[in-house]
């Protein structure tokens, strides 16, 4: 069974990777693979009705993300519907593309600590339609951005979902977390951001119809939309925090008073023109494709789990690696090419509190090496794969112009990381 899973998920990671070469899209290509790593778990299992209870175990979780990301998504279609992006995007003058970009990849990677890595790339690719023409000078952008937005995530327990279970789970705390982290997360972005410094000249071209107002759009529903929209994103992990309730709960909500506050805006209007500004609208215009390709990678790699090989996998690495830094190093690349949730997860499994206490120099290596370690790749993590779908960027795309510096950026931001523990030490 597990030569046979191995061969069916390299299989589909194949052909997603060659996606516009076999002319299949992706979405296609992840729910067969999905599908078909559960039939075969199920199939070559003893116990059916216990592969049934981690198939809806998993489901749960992988729900969650699914309804984060659509209300995610709806908030900022919805926010873009009333041209809210506008408010920032007149206020961004450069067109030149070394400042340009790094006014976008430094508000991404803060944001990112506020919001989570998802978000922000959902919100920062819809800004860059705004300030940006040319789809290749914009897959240029979008590719730093998930890389500032994972590194952004990385050093705040509400960044990223890994570093999230890790403080939920009682290896990290937050303070901690944040002064330790910090800069070595800025530095992953540092190192791309000086690199490109030196590469880029010229200027964008911005689109035409940027900042031209819709005429039966007033600029009061336009800031009232956008602060709005924005108030709710940023307020999620609140929500997360006083409720205890998963983050899509937050989103939900946040969108249900979204759609009421648009429906009393628009109350006046005729159904042609109120129809665009809807929720109903932004719902139908989110790319569903590229949320069931999501569901089906997280669907294929919640079997490898469930089998019991990530965690086989983890402890072959700790027997033969041995070594704290490169086991750290090796989860980081890992997570690029497999989920950086249920590699944290096995390892949380793997190693007590009593092993590596609260705050140990391992969960806070592990925290920034699963958390910027998938930039590598463009399915390595849920932005990445977000901004895949958005923007239509290639897997080979990605590979060529944005994995080398994402993965200096990783190793320099990891160096100084480790050189930074020695010397408080």
């Amino acid at each position: 069974m597990t030569i046979l899973l191995i061969i069916i998920f390299v299989f589909g990671y194949l052909m997603i990777t060659l996606e516009h070469t076999l002319k299949v899209n992706k979405a296609a290509t992840a729910l067969l693979t999905g599908a078909l790593c559960w039939t075969i778990y199920s199939l070559f299992t003893a116990d059916p009705e216990h592969v049934n209870g981690k198939l809806a175990h998993h489901l749960s979780d992988i729900s969650g993300i699914l309804f984060f990301l659509l209300g995610a998504m709806a908030i900022v279609e919805l926010i873009d519907a009333h041209e809210g992006f506008d408010i920032i995007t007149t206020r961004i003058q450069s067109t030149r593309k070394v400042p340009l970009l790094w006014i976008v990849s430094l508000l991404a990677f803060f944001l990112s600590a506020v919001l989570d890595n998802l978000t922000t790339t959902i919100v920062m690719v819809s800004l860059l339609r705004k300030l940006i023409k040319s789809d290749h000078d914009r897959m240029l952008y979008t590719g730093v951005v998930v890389i500032a937005a994972n590194a952004g995530g990385a050093w705040s327990p509400i960044g990223d979902v890994t570093t999230t279970m890790l403080w939920i789970g009682g290896q990290i705390t937050a303070q901690n977390i944040v002064i330790k982290l910090i800069l070595p997360s800025l530095t992953t972005l540092l190192v791309p951001l000086l690199v490109l410094s030196f590469k880029l000249k010229g200027h964008v071209e911005r689109p035409l119809e940027s900042f031209e107002r819709r005429s039966d759009l007033t600029a009061v529903q336009q800031s009232i939309v956008f602060f709005a929209g924005m108030l709710i994103l940023v307020l999620v992990p609140v929500f997360k925090t006083l409720t205890h309730l998963p983050p899509y709960m937050g989103v939900l909500f946040g969108l249900g008073i979204l759609w009421l506050l648009t429906e009393i805006l628009h109350g006046g209007k005729d159904e042609e023109d109120k129809h665009v500004l809807s929720v109903v609208y932004a719902l139908r215009k989110i790319d569903t494709p590229s949320v069931l390709f999501f569901f089906g990678i997280l669907a294929s790699i919640a079997a490898l789990e469930s089998a019991g090989m990530l965690k086989e996998l983890a402890n072959w690495m700790t027997e033969k690696i041995g070594n704290q830094n490169l086991i750290g190093l090796t989860f980081g690349l890992l997570s690029a090419i497999i989920d950086n949730v249920p590699l944290v997860a096995a390892t949380q499994g793997m190693y007590s509190l009593e092993t590596y206490p609260t705050d140990h120099y391992f969960w806070e290596l592990l925290a920034y090496c699963t958390g910027t370690g998938g930039s590598t790749l463009i399915i390595g993590t849920a932005a990445g794969v977000a901004a895949m779908g958005m923007e239509k960027i290639g897997f080979f795309a990605y590979l060529k112009r944005i994995s080398f510096l994402a993965l200096i950026g990783y190793l320099a931001g990891a160096g100084v990381y480790i050189l930074q523990h020695q010397l408080i030490s």
